[in-house]
């Protein structure tokens, strides 16, 4: 790509992490959009009675029985953040995937959080969905008389402890809140995490939300003037739009000053040019209904903010709801906005992750910002699904914007880097849009003599799942320089007690040798094993196999010393391997998540 110029006011995406329906990571997610998948599924009678919806509600011909959620809502690797399995079980689940994307975003992103506590400043802005586990789950089963202690079954549950739950357990001392505007919570998050950065109050910013909704975990009753969708589907742009369909997921990502991702040689997945948030006031048809003003302002505010022409924006990942009041408005906005630039049509293509996986609520923004961020990676437009047939009521002629129904290649008109726009707009008339451009091509990594590549976990099994990961990513990835990959797990992993090593030179196949574990070269150290005292820290500073030694005996081996000289690149590897089981307490008349299907619950 051509270079771009920065004025310092630009906020890097280096991590990302996310689970979506159909989709346990990012990678996944990026497969399914690519190939078209929708991950929307209609469960049949059997399904329904097996996960516990009442016969009464299967029977009545309103029940839309279609579901779109991640996968393993219900199930948590309580051990690994120290909580009990009494605290897990009303936890809310929102609040436990959030402990876990936190933590694989910030792996994703080449750090450990304990070893940068007295480095850097890390902050959080965290937006999750009312608690309905709260409501439908716990509070319908507890009796006056329940042993629950009141105080841990709300704190657990609140929106208030969100983010300061995450801010202790993985010991983040930015500013750390939790952010609720409604289905544009998750890009405000990023908003102020970008505000926040910017301001210097903390030096890493995680930002991003988690929905949930048990109640529409296996389905849904569809009223008459309501805005869930009958058929199922969100159709957004399509002559058959009738609604929306709630999705269960979330994402986070990592955020950080441009200029200093650049300095700090982490790995820039996408940079943020500049965002908006605004609110469309009193002058609209009602509290609940969108607004071209507004709309159309926070569009002009954000292209404002990020110093660009609007003319060279190539995509624009829409909130796109499919609902028949929603498409139009937002069409009529980016029209309205466009217009003031250029007079250009079909210039710009139109796009919506929630034909995909449905509408995620508070963190519908998040998976939008996270398509984007891939699709520049991978420089393609994935389609948009169910768009049959132009909704009548968007004049798509005479607008700039067109709506793409395939995968696309991603290419620009003019020289420069491929930009994007990510939208999303508020129940309750608060609008957030982000400008999104491709990240600066990165220096090239030169290849040292020796590596050494590191891998621990809690348990042998975890171990032996992260090895499997690992050699899958290598094999996938021959584009990243094996000492990059080895720098990453040196310096960006936590230290667990089950530990693995191998030293390898770039000439090796690194990948094939721990596939085959051959014990001479992978050396592997249980916590069980005899203990024998590690070697002083300053011994063979410099050589990897007695680095690799002092490191399986539990020693800190000075890994900055062992790359002095060099300008090693953090690069976006696997991450933890949770060993998650089922924390999730059934109620009467409430359903319970897929898992149950495969005897998971």
């Amino acid at each position: 790509m051509t270079s771009s110029n920065y004025d310092g006011t630009e906020i890097a995406v280096i991590g990302m992490a996310g689970r979506f329906p159909g989709a346990r990571d990012p990678a996944e997610l990026w497969r399914n959009l690519r190939d078209g998948v929708d991950a929307v599924r209609r469960l049949s009678g059997r399904e329904l009675t097996a996960l516990g919806v009442p016969a009464a509600l299967c029977s009545d011909p309103r029940y839309v029985p279609m579901t779109a959620q991640m996968p393993g809502i219900e199930c948590f690797d309580a051990p690994f953040f120290g909580i009990s399995d009494a605290e897990a079980e009303i936890l809310d689940p929102q609040q436990r995937i959030w402990l876990e994307l936190a933590w694989a975003a910030l792996e994703n992103g080449g750090y450990d959080p304990e070893a940068e506590a007295g480095e850097r400043s890390i902050g959080i802005f965290a937006g999750a969905s009312l608690s309905t586990y709260l409501l439908f789950n716990l509070v319908s089963g507890l009796s006056p008389d329940a042993a629950t202690d009141p105080l841990e079954l709300l704190t657990g549950n609140s929106g208030d402890s969100l983010a300061t739950r995450i801010s202790y357990k993985l010991n983040l001392k930015g500013p750390s809140f939790t952010v609720q505007s409604a289905c544009s919570t998750s890009l405000l998050a990023v908003h102020l995490a970008g505000a926040s950065l910017l301001n210097g109050e903390c030096d890493l910013a995680l930002a991003g939300a988690v929905s949930v909704k048990v109640n529409l975990l296996a389905g849904y009753l569809c009223r008459d003037g309501g805005v869930l969708s009958p058929s199922g589907r969100c159709r957004a742009f399509d002559a058959g739009a009738d609604g929306m369909l709630f999705g269960h997921g979330g994402g986070v990502v990592v955020l950080k000053r441009l200029k200093d991702a650049i300095d700090d040689d982490d790995t820039v997945r996408a940079v943020i040019r500049g965002s908006a948030v605004n609110n469309d006031g009193r002058h609209k048809v009602g509290y609940s209904a969108p607004s071209v003003e507004g709309q159309a302002e926070v569009l002009t505010e954000a292209w404002s903010a990020a110093g660009i022409d609007p003319g060279t924006l190539s995509y624009i990942e829409a909130h796109g709801t499919g609902t028949r009041m929603g498409d139009p408005i937002e069409v009529q906005a980016l029209t309205r906005a466009f217009r003031a630039h250029t007079s250009r049509r079909g210039f710009c293509a139109l796009g919506s992750v929630k034909t995909n996986i449905g509408h995620l609520d508070v963190a519908a923004g998040i998976a939008g910002l996270i398509k984007t961020v891939l699709a520049l990676e991978h420089r393609q437009i994935p389609p948009s699904l169910h768009l049959v047939c132009l909704n009548p009521e968007i004049d798509f002629v005479a607008s700039p914007v067109r709506p793409v129904t395939e995968l696309t290649d991603w290419s620009t008109e003019e020289e420069g880097p491929r930009r994007a726009g990510v939208s999303a707009f508020g129940f309750g008339g608060t609008n957030a849009h982000l400008v999104v451009e491709e990240a600066p091509a990165a220096a090239a990594s030169p290849s040292r003599p020796w590596d050494v590549l590191l891998l621990s976990a809690r348990s042998e099994e975890a171990l032996e799942r992260a090895t499997d990961a690992l050699v899958a990513h290598i094999a996938s990835h021959p584009e990243l320089p094996l000492s990059d990959i080895a720098f990453t797990l040196q310096t960006g992993r936590r230290r667990f007690p089950y530990r693995r090593a191998l030293v390898c030179h770039p000439g090796e196949d690194a990948a094939d040798l721990l596939l085959r574990r051959d014990p001479e070269r992978v050396l592997t150290r249980f916590a069980g094993a005899a203990d024998r005292p590690a070697p002083e820290e300053g011994a063979g500073a410099l050589d990897p196999h007695a680095l690799a030694s002092l490191w399986l005996l539990g020693g800190r081996p000075d890994w900055k010393a062992f790359h002095a000289g060099e300008r090693r690149r953090r690069v976006p590897l696997p991450t933890y391997p949770f060993e998650r089981r089922r924390y999730w307490l059934d109620a009467p008349g409430v359903p319970r998540p897929l898992g149950a299907l495969n005897g998971d619950s």
